[in-house]
This record gives C-alpha cells, sequence and structure tokens, in this order.
C-alpha cells in the first residue's frame, strides 16, 4: 500500500510537496498579522479624525498596539486546544473552521469604532480562527515527511513570516484606493476564498505510510519518542523546550512591534530626522519580512542535520550577537539593519526548531495536542516581548535598553539548551 499511494493522483513521494504548498499558502493567509503595524498608522488616523470622517478619539500608542497582543495571546492559547480535534476530524475539517473566523475577523474589524471594538472583532475572532486553523499544516506536512521533517514544517511556515513582505503594501494600495475599511473587508473576503480552496489539500497519508526506500534511523532518539502530552509535560524536556521557545519568540516578536520606533531612535541618536528616514524604515519591514519567512525553512533543514539542542545554542548565540551590536552601535543605521534582520531571522528560525524538537523529543503519536502545548510559549513571547520594550522606554527613555535584558535572556537560552533540551530518558 506505501508503494502504490498516490496524492492527487500523483506518486506520494512527489505528491506529497503539493501538501506543502497548500501549507505555505495558507499560512500566508494566516500570517497576515505580521503587517499590524502598517494597518494601524492609517487606522489610528481614523480613529482620531473629527467627524464625519473619523471618530474624534484620543488614542494612545499602546492601545493601539493592544489588538495586536490580544490576537497573539488568543492565537497562541487557542492552538493547544485544537489538537484532538484535527485528530479526530482531519486538518480538512478543522482549517475550514478556521478559514470561518479568520474571514469573519479581517471583514468584522471594518466595523471597529475604535482600538476597543477592535480587540474583539479583529483580535479575539482573528486570533480563534489563526489558533484554530494553525497546526493543520504543521500536523500534515510531520506526517507527510518523516524522512525530512524540518525542511517540511519550515516551508510550510515560510508563508506565515512572508507574508508581511506581500500583504504589507497591499494593505498600503488598498488604502491608498479603496479606505481602510474596505481594506479590511476585501482582505477578509480573499483570505477566506484561499484557505478554503488549500484547505483541501490538507489530509494525512494512510496508516503506516512512509517514503519509498525510507526506513526510521535505529537510534535511541528514535526509540524513545512517542510520548503522549500526558507523559511529555512530565519531562523537564518539555519545559526546557517551553522556556527556549519563549526566550527565542521572545526577542523576534518584540522586534516585530518596535521595528520602526527603534529605527526612527537610531536614526535620531544619528542627527537624521523622521522625515528623512521613514520611508526606508516602512522599505525595511519588507526584507525583514523575507528574513523571518526563510528562518524557517534554512533553520528547519539545519535543525535535520544538527539535532535541536545545537540549533537553539546557535539561535541564542545570533540573538546575543544582535542584541550586543545595537546596544554599543545606538546612532548606527547598519547596526539597526543587521540586529533587526537577525532577530526577524531567529523569530522564523523558532517557529521551525520547536515544532521538529517537539516530534524529535516527543514523536508524533500525540503531535498536535503536544506541539500545541508547547506552542503556547510564543504567546508568552509576544506578551512578555512586548512588556519589556514598553517598559525600557517609559523608565529609561529608549528602547534600545531593551537589549541587555535580551542578551540576559539569550544567555539563560544558552545554558537551558546545553544542559536541558535532550530527549527523554525512555521507560524501563
Amino acid at each position: 500500500m506505501q508503494e502504490s499511494a498516490k496524492v492527487f493522483g500523483v506518486k506520494a513521494e512527489s505528491g506529497r510537496w503539493l501538501i506543502v504548498i497548500a501549507g505555505l499558502m495558507t499560512m500566508f493567509c494566516l500570517g497576515a498579522i505580521y503587517a499590524y503595524s502598517v494597518i494601524a498608522v492609517p487606522l489610528r488616523k481614523v480613529f482620531e479624525a473629527s467627524p464625519p470622517e473619523g471618530y474624534g478619539l484620543a488614542v494612545t500608542s499602546t492601545e493601539m498596539q493592544i489588538p495586536f497582543i490580544v490576537f497573539l495571546f488568543v492565537f497562541a492559547v487557542t492552538m493547544p486546544l485544537t489538537g484532538k480535534y484535527i485528530e479526530k476530524y482531519g486538518p480538512k475539517k478543522i482549517a475550514l473552521v478556521g478559514a470561518v473566523f479568520v474571514g469573519l475577523g479581517w471583514f468584522l474589524a471594518s466595523f471597529a469604532t475604535s482600538p476597543w471594538t477592535l480587540i474583539f472583532l479583529y483580535g479575539v475572532i482573528g486570533g480563534l480562527g489563526v489558533g484554530i486553523a494553525y497546526n493543520c499544516p504543521i500536523v500534515t506536512s510531520t506526517r507527510w515527511f518523516p524522512d525530512r521533517r524540518g525542511l517540511a514544517v519550515g516551508l510550510t511556515v515560510l508563508g506565515f513570516g512572508f507574508s508581511a513582505a506581500i500583504v504589507g503594501p497591499l494593505v498600503d494600495f488598498l488604502v491608498a484606493n479603496f479606505g481602510v475599511f474596505t481594506m479590511f473587508q476585501i482582505l477578509g473576503v480573499l483570505f477566506f476564498v484561499l484557505m478554503v480552496i488549500f484547505a483541501f489539500f490538507l489530509r494525512f497519508p494512510p496508516a503506516g505510510w512512509k517514503p519509498k526506500g525510507w526506513k526510521p534511523p535505529e537510534s535511541k532518539a528514535a526509540a524513545r519518542a512517542e510520548l503522549t502530552r500526558g507523559e511529555m509535560v512530565k519531562t523537564g524536556s518539555f519545559y526546557a523546550l517551553w522556556i527556549c521557545y519563549t526566550i527565542g519568540t521572545l526577542a523576534g516578536l518584540m522586534a516585530i512591534g518596535v521595528a520602526k520606533s527603534v529605527g526612527l531612535e537610531v536614526a535620531n541618536n544619528a542627527g537624521i530626522n523622521e522625515a528623512e528616514i521613514s520611508t526606508l524604515l516602512t522599505a525595511l519591514m519588507i526584507p525583514f519580512a523575507c528574513c523571518n519567512g526563510f528562518g524557517r525553512p534554512l533553520f528547519g533543514w539545519i535543525t535535520d542535520k544538527l539535532a535541536p539542542k545545537k540549533m537553539a545554542i546557535i539561535s541564542f548565540t545570533l540573538i546575543l550577537l544582535a542584541s550586543l551590536l545595537i546596544y554599543t552601535n545606538p546612532a548606527s543605521i547598519i547596526a539597526y539593519v543587521i540586529t533587526f534582520a537577525i532577530l526577524w531571522l531567529n523569530l522564523g528560525g523558532w517557529l521551525a526548531i520547536a515544532p521538529a524538537a517537539t516530534a524529535y523529543f516527543f514523536g508524533t503519536k500525540d503531535y498536535a495536542r503536544n506541539y500545541g502545548l508547547v506552542f503556547t510559549a510564543y504567546g508568552a513571547g509576544a506578551v512578555i516581548g512586548n512588556i519589556l520594550a514598553g517598559q525600557a522606554k517609559d523608565l529609561f527613555g529608549a528602547y534600545i535598553m531593551v537589549f541587555p535584558y535580551v542578551m540576559a535572556l539569550a544567555i539563560v537560552g544558552i545554558i537551558i539548551a546545553a544542559v536541558a533540551l535532550k530527549s527523554p530518558k525512555p521507560k524501563d
């Protein structure tokens, strides 16, 4: 049965790449949240404009960030709850449910009259949709690629990280031609249609299927790697992975949240005014998003070669050096670009390292529920990273002052990865 298995009429060994492409496109729709900083600018202007053009509100920067934080938090909390349903009903049906919520979240955002209504219409409903659908492509790719798990997962989640590079300019075009609220409606319909189409590509392989000619590695790590969620949480490896994942995503999500603000701060230190640098800083979101996107297959591929522990140590070392670079060069645009490219790259990297590590340490038998729980670290990173950045600005008057904390956390990550990020001991 293995050798005759096909994917949409194509021999499975080749056809399974169609599933990766479908997963990538699904992730593209889900990852549009990373373009929020582009959306928030025109949206805030509407909230603050006097009637009838707007709502005449006094809106703070913190208020405009709350929908973004809530979206990511709801996303991270929801995803662990969907694992058992993916196993029970299959990835296609769950992805279709997610498509409904994602489409509604974007469409209903067009009716927001303040940041607080946006929290529910966009942050909660949209976050639920992403949380419901996110694990469907990942679990599917994991099942079809036991031989290239890190690469397949990395390519699948590439769409999530790369999304902002396309959605950002698209948002600017739609806002300029149709207005910010019509933009929400157009994107809501677009994402819903795309997700429905590609959901029909998501299906698990036949029971017992494996790539022709491939044999599971006969190693101790492979032999001890089939744990249920209940068994996983009793291991130190789970907590080590969760903490490492929190630190890795904390640095990257903070970088996404304050990228332009830090760029303006660095430019000001260099004697460059906002009018001269603003366009460049907006344009830099595209290569940053590309780093985030391509960090996933790159780090996934390296994880396949080196194993999660070594890849985690490499990642934290990069975060440490990048943070040190900008902290010691607070007036250098070049240092800013290098630092934020590395931080965005590492965020993408951890979204490949962590799912691959979950399968590597705990197996694929209960993978959807296991990785769902591990993924709550992403939500913790989103909240902690943004709070750290805001506190650094409020207490010290500069976002640059957050980077010593990031460096300290990176060192903690290196130590935990080196000591505790390892396969659980097999049961006697």
